[in-house]
């Protein structure tokens, strides 16, 4: 337990410390690019804070391989984690730097991220089989070809939900940190049923990870000094997709007794730490598709958006989705470790949607309405005008409607005023 904490203390310290060197060299090669119709923002704020996260993880890879528990799981996977993650996510942190630098077509960064996805493979990190429940026939073991494309595809799906999800300040960063934490709380409770080198190597991987994030969240978090751009938003993604490859294969028959229902254990796992990136990932693509789109193209329809829009603040809009994500991937985490019928599964799910939904309701803004409410501190905007504003017309003097309300100076008002010692205040200073 306490590497697990050095190694997250360590990556945060380094990812922390890290951030403000990058935002000046962001800053000095000119990655602020500028406000775009789709963006929350209002000023241009540097990207690229992905490579002081890329610098976070391959410090805490590096120890994690040096410490004496951590070290023997990784080196007892079969593969080689630390120089698998250390390779794959410098060729997607390059990846995402040119992007936030100067742009890149999306199949250039598909074809990155799936370049980053065969690293792993070649590193034998990938989905050697399919934990079933021992009604669906047990454990499946797949082919080197299939386990290859399987793998690949976890990938790329897990690194652009997180990607689809990076709208707001803080909020890839702490969605993929808790994940990370649902994780690492998983595979610490299955580790006291299984004795794995691959359960270990879990913990270790998302330890590092949750460090990052961590470091990073001061920097990014609402308003925000920096982003982490798609060198961040991939390079995070690509490592927690390869916790779900590591941890997946998990024999079902030992852990059957841990619940009355062991296709949770551990497919579904997976599914709940990312479950709000999915979602978000999936309504993008079947949106776009739907309008003629690009699943690539860029627009302002996504959950984070949405709540925006409807009257809450950037902060709080990050913070209901925080409160969803841990409240979903941590109830199925317990849900795996406690004895409970089957159907308490899907009620789950009905429930968490239905927390979703009510805490997105305006009305939870406070009486008055979403304008109503204040922000939370004074540096929070409460996000950017949800429409169009509409346009502030010049007042003309002709106008029979302020020649009805202007108040003829030195009227009989003004003089009774001064009579009374009240200051005067005139309607129209420049007129005074």
């Amino acid at each position: 337990m306490r590497e697990y904490l050095f190694m997250a203390l360590i990556s945060a310290a380094v990812t922390y410390l890290l951030v403000p060197l990058v935002r000046r060299f962001a800053i000095r090669i000119g990655a602020m690019p500028e406000i775009r119709d789709r963006d929350v923002h209002t000023t241009p704020t540097p990207r690229l804070g992905g490579l002081a996260m890329y610098g976070g993880l391959v410090v805490g890879l590096l120890l994690a391989g040096q410490l004496t528990h951590s070290s023997e799981a990784l080196a007892g996977t079969g593969a080689q984690p630390v120089a698998a993650l250390i390779i794959a996510g410098g060729l997607i942190t390059f990846t995402g730097f040119l992007d936030d630098w100067w742009g890149m077509d999306a199949f250039i960064k598909l074809a990155g991220q799936v370049a980053a996805a065969g690293v792993l493979v070649f590193f034998n990190m990938r989905l050697t089989s399919i934990p079933l429940p021992e009604a669906w026939g047990g454990p499946t073991s797949v082919d080197y070809t299939l386990s290859t494309v399987i793998t690949i595809l976890v990938v790329v799906v897990t690194i652009n939900a997180v990607n689809f999800v990076d709208g707001l300040d803080g909020l890839a960063a702490g969605i993929v940190c808790i994940a990370a934490m649902a994780t690492w709380v998983y595979s610490i409770i299955i580790s006291q049923k299984i004795s794995g080198s691959n359960i270990t190597a879990t913990a270790a991987i998302v330890a590092v990870l949750i460090g990052t994030c961590l470091g990073f969240l001061p920097h990014n978090f609402h308003p925000a000094k920096i982003f982490m751009g798609d060198t961040g938003a991939m390079l995070i993604g690509l490592v927690l997709a390869s916790s779900i490859v590591t941890v997946t294969p998990v024999d079902t028959t030992a852990i059957s007794d841990m619940n009355e229902f062991p296709v949770v254990v551990p497919l579904l796992i997976p599914a709940a730490v990312l479950v709000l990136p999915l979602i978000d990932l999936i309504t993008a693509v079947v949106r776009r598709t739907s309008q003629g789109l690009s699943p690539f193209a860029p627009d302002r329809g996504h959950l984070h958006h949405r709540l925006m829009d409807i009257g809450h603040s950037h902060r709080r809009s990050v913070l209901i989705m925080y409160a969803w994500t841990f409240l979903f991937s941590f109830l199925v985490v317990g849900l795996s470790w406690v004895g409970v019928p089957v159907l308490i599964f899907p009620a789950v799910i009905v429930l968490a949607i239905a927390v979703l939904i009510l805490m997105a309701m305006p009305r939870w803004r406070g009486r008055g309405g979403a304008h109503a409410a204040t922000p939370d501190d004074p540096d929070d905007d409460g996000g950017p005008p949800t429409g169009p504003m509409p346009p502030i017309l010049p007042i003309l003097p002709q106008d029979p409607q302020v020649k009805r309300q202007t108040p003829p100076s030195g009227g009989p008002s003004q003089e009774r005023a001064s009579a009374e010692g009240k200051p005067v205040i005139p309607a129209f200073p420049s007129r005074s």
